[in-house]
C-alpha cells in the first residue's frame, strides 16, 4: 500500500470559497454574515471536485490512500479572531470528513485548528477533540504562526501551547506542523513562508526540551523540512555550541519528515542525511507546484517517481510509503486494519 500523508483540499467547490468571502466581509459589515451552518454543497459537488483531480491523481500514480485535511493557504488564520476561525474550522473540517465518508477507502481525515494570533493556544482543544473523537480525524494541522508571517506567536516549546501537546498525547494524534498564508510581502505564501516555518519550527524543538516533557508527542515538519536535510551539519554544529544532544538523540524519536519536495536531487538528500524511519511518503498533489517539468515531462508534484528511483531496499521502500506512515499515525492504522488492509 501506498500512504500519501500530506493532502489539502484545494479543489473544494466554489461554495466553500463564497461563503469565507462573505464571512471575511462581515468583519466589517455585518449586514453580509453568511449562514452560520456554513455552505450548501452536495454530494455531487464533492464527488465532481475530487474525482477529476485529487482521485484521478492518485490513481494515475498508485496512491492507495491519502491523509485530507482543508487548504493550508485557507486557513488563514490571521483573519479575524478566534470566533472567525472557530467557525471556519469547523466547516472546512467538516468537508474533509465528508469526502473520507464518501470514499472511505481512499482518503483519510486530517483537521485545521481554529488558531488566531494573541489567543491562548489552548483555545483549540475543544475542535482537536471533536475531529478526532466525532469526524475520525488521525492528524492535526498546527500553525506555529497564525500572524501570517509576522511571528508573533511564542515558540512551539513554550509552556503556552502545553494543553495542545497534552491533548495529541492523550489522543495519540501526531501533528503536522504547517503555516497558512503569509500577509508579509517580504515572504511569499508556499515559495518562503512555507519553508521559512519548516525550518524555523525544526530549530524551536532543537533549542528547547519539548520532548522531555512530551516523549510520547509527535509532529511531522512537511515539505522535507525546509532547510533541514541541507544544512544538518549546521544544525549539529548549533547543538553542540548550546551544549545540547546531537539532534539525532534529542529530536528524531519524535520528529519526522515528508517527501514533498519536487526534484530527485533533493529526495536523494533527504533520504541519505535523514534515517529512513523518519520519512514519510507525501505529494501534496493538486497544491502549490502543479506544473509539468519541462526536464522530465512529469509533474513536479509526482514524488513516488522520485522516492522509487532513490535507490532504497525493497524493505526500506515500504517503510518510506507504509509502514511509517501506520506507526506515525496509529489512528490511520487502526481504520486500515478495520478495512481488512
Amino acid at each position: 500500500m501506498i500512504i500519501d500523508i500530506h493532502g489539502h483540499y484545494t479543489t473544494a467547490p466554489s461554495p466553500l470559497g463564497q461563503w469565507r468571502d462573505a464571512q471575511v466581509a462581515a468583519l466589517t459589515d455585518p449586514l453580509r454574515a453568511p449562514d452560520p451552518a456554513g455552505p450548501v454543497i452536495g454530494d455531487d459537488e464533492i464527488r465532481a471536485s475530487i474525482e477529476t483531480n485529487q482521485l484521478r491523481l492518485m490513481d494515475e500514480r498508485g496512491i492507495d490512500v491519502t491523509v485530507f485535511s482543508p487548504r493550508a493557504s485557507f486557513m488563514a488564520h490571521h483573519i479575524g479572531g478566534f470566533a472567525t476561525s472557530a467557525a471556519w474550522a469547523r466547516i472546512c473540517n467538516d468537508l474533509c470528513h465528508r469526502v473520507s465518508e464518501l470514499y472511505p477507502d481512499r482518503f483519510v481525515p486530517g483537521a485545521m485548528l481554529p488558531q488566531s494570533p494573541g489567543v491562548d493556544p489552548a483555545t483549540v482543544v475543544p475542535e482537536i477533540e471533536r475531529a478526532v473523537l466525532e469526524l475520525g480525524a488521525v492528524t492535526v494541522n498546527l500553525n506555529p504562526d497564525p500572524s501570517g508571517g509576522h511571528w508573533t506567536a511564542p515558540p512551539l516549546t513554550d509552556r503556552s501551547w502545553y494543553p495542545v501537546w497534552e491533548k495529541l498525547v492523550e489522543l495519540d494524534v501526531p501533528a503536522m506542523v504547517h503555516v497558512s498564508t503569509s500577509c508579509n510581502p517580504a515572504f511569499h505564501t508556499t515559495g518562503a513562508h512555507y519553508l521559512n516555518a519548516d525550518t524555523t519550527a525544526f530549530v524551536q524543538l532543537l533549542t528547547g526540551d519539548l520532548f522531555a516533557y512530551f516523549p510520547e508527542l509527535r509532529l511531522v515538519i512537511p515539505h522535507g523540512g525546509g532547510a533541514v536535510p541541507y544544512h544538518w551539519g549546521r544544525f549539529r554544529g548549533l547543538a553542540q555550541a548550546l551544549g545540547r544532544p546531537e539532534p539525532e538523540e534529542s529530536l528524531l524519536r519524535n520528529v519526522f519528515f515528508d517527501t514533498c519536495v519536487y526534484h530527485q536531487p533533493g529526495i536523494d538528500l533527504l533520504l541519505e542525511v535523514m534515517p529512513v524511519e523518519n520519512v514519510l511518503f507525501a505529494s501534496e498533489m493538486v497544491g502549490a507546484v502543479r506544473g509539468v517539468d519541462p526536464r522530465t515531462g512529469h509533474h513536479f508534484d509526482d514524488t513516488r517517481r522520485y522516492v522509487e528511483k532513490a535507490g532504497l531496499t525493497p524493505e526500506d521502500l515500504a517503510a518510506v510509503e507504509e509502514r511509517n506512515a501506520r506507526r506515525v499515525y496509529p489512528r490511520l492504522d487502526t481504520r486500515l486494519a478495520a478495512q481488512g488492509r
